[in-house]
């Protein structure tokens, strides 16, 4: 009875905030933030305010969250879809001989039919993982697996995934052979280079789909051609890409992709891969146990989470323009705000938008201590890249890969936005990077030079 109680109260809660999130309705996306208060660049001071002290640092009320590559809020209707699995209906999916397994198992059909969907995939297709990381460890280390036989050479790009690069790195140590594409300036592979990197004996390509620091798009049709032509199975990493460009397995002879659920405002720990059947990919199983998911993926599904992502994807399929539109004029307010009020700033990654996830807006300071800054903008929740790299005080090997030199690419800031930013939350970020930014460039020497019309490259620096 409490359990129904807890669960009613909680419906009912989420639909009164589940509403469609229209980009000309500000009202609504304030609604949806949780009724978080964002913080702002210079507190008044208040001595009845509230404050939040965490990590050694205090802030006046919660920062204006501006990180959705490293993760989105759980959208409300994805809540809602979720709940009676959590309280009421809590079988397991694979329990086949009661009522209790088989409406679980139901939702979670009804789920991979909805992940199919946003992709153009057949539901049989669909492998439910715990995330995008299992699902290209699978999909790298499977293939892998299953073809060693046959095959010996893999090719990723060096501004791949960590977790990617990382299962290249182990194959490499077990003897096969990786080729690290490099890119361009904008982050794009050539795909000539591509072409001459495809050997009799490449089993795999492999190539991030939109990249999670410089939003980068890959040209995901061409290079699946390719490898069609060439026999060559296509793996794309697409946790950044779903519900937010338009995909299409068949149109661009995807023959495996990796999909993550809290990128796409679902829950955390649930994702899928896709695997297609004609011409069938095979992969060995990384993990044993009951054989569930066509034996690819042993382990209980967990039905709440699986219902989550398919109602994400639901939701994102049916208002992708919106939000793209949305974020689309998000971001030209932030980067022209920042642009026309602060010199040497740069963007890093395609300037044209067709070839940028436009949510994603990565900039460069120059003339600033990239750490400095980013712990200056403690009223704004951003980061200096990738949310699995970014307790290294190394530049981002993203940024380098395109050339950036060390300097610029220490001082670097990621903004991510998303169906539930504001105009308000970016207006926020602008005052408050413009303020620090220029509060940091009046201490540093360097800028003083340069102002002063100094050339500091043709300065000869003693050493000590």
């Amino acid at each position: 009875m409490l359990l129904q109680r807890a669960g009613s109260a909680l419906r009912s809660l989420s639909r009164s905030s589940a509403l469609r999130p229209l980009g000309s309705c500000p009202k609504y996306l304030a609604e949806v933030r949780w009724n978080s208060s964002a913080a702002v660049p210079e507190p008044v001071e208040d001595d009845s305010a509230e404050y939040i002290e965490m990590k050694g640092i205090k802030l006046r009320g919660r920062p204006v969250y501006m990180d959705m590559q490293a993760t989105t809020p759980l959208d409300p209707r994805v809540l809602d879809a979720m709940l009676p699995f959590m309280t009421e209906q809590y079988g397991n999916p694979h329990s086949r001989t009661h009522l209790y397994g088989w409406e679980s198992e139901d939702a979670v059909e009804k789920a991979r039919a909805e992940v199919a969907s946003i992709i153009g995939a057949d539901p049989k297709e669909i492998i439910f993982t715990s995330g995008a990381t299992e699902s290209n460890n699978l999909s790298v280390k499977g293939i892998a697996g299953f073809y060693r036989e046959k095959k010996n050479h893999i090719i990723t790009t060096q501004t791949d995934h960590k977790c990617v690069l990382d299962s290249c790195r182990h194959l490499q140590q077990r003897g096969w052979e990786i080729t690290y594409l490099p890119v361009q300036s904008d982050g794009r592979i050539d795909i000539k280079e591509l072409e001459q990197a495809i050997r009799p004996d490449t089993a795999l390509v492999s190539i991030m789909a939109v990249n999670n620091e410089i939003g980068v798009i890959q040209p995901l049709e061409e290079i699946g051609n390719l490898c069609r032509s060439k026999k060559v199975f296509f793996h794309t990493d697409a946790a950044q890409a779903v519900g937010k460009i338009p995909l299409d397995v068949n149109a661009m002879k995807i023959d495996a992709m990796s999909i993550s659920g809290h990128k796409i405002y679902g829950p955390k720990g649930i994702g899928a891969l896709y695997l297609r059947r004609r011409p069938r990919v095979r992969v060995e199983a990384q993990m044993s146990g009951g054989g569930q998911e066509r034996g690819l993926r042993s382990g209980t599904v967990p039905t709440p989470l699986a219902v989550g992502l398919g109602a994400a994807c639901k939701v994102a399929q049916e208002e992708m323009d919106i939000d793209r539109e949305h974020v689309a004029r998000l971001e030209e307010r932030l980067r022209s705000g920042i642009m026309s009020r602060l010199e040497g700033v740069v963007l890093n990654g395609p300037s044209d938008p067709a070839h940028r996830y436009i949510g994603n807006c990565n900039l460069s300071f120059a003339f600033v201590e990239g750490e400095s800054l980013l712990m200056g903008l403690k009223e704004i929740a951003v980061s200096s890249g990738s949310a699995c790299t970014s307790a290294s005080l190394e530049p981002s090997y993203v940024l380098r890969a395109l050339g950036v030199d060390e300097e610029m690419a220490h001082t670097s800031i990621r903004y991510g936005f998303g169906r539930f930013s504001t105009e308000e939350e970016v207006d926020t970020a602008i005052e408050a990077t413009v303020a620090h930014v220029n509060k940091l460039r009046e201490m540093s020497p360097l800028w003083e030079m340069v102002q002063e019309g100094i050339d500091l490259k043709s300065i000869e620096w003693s050493q000590h």
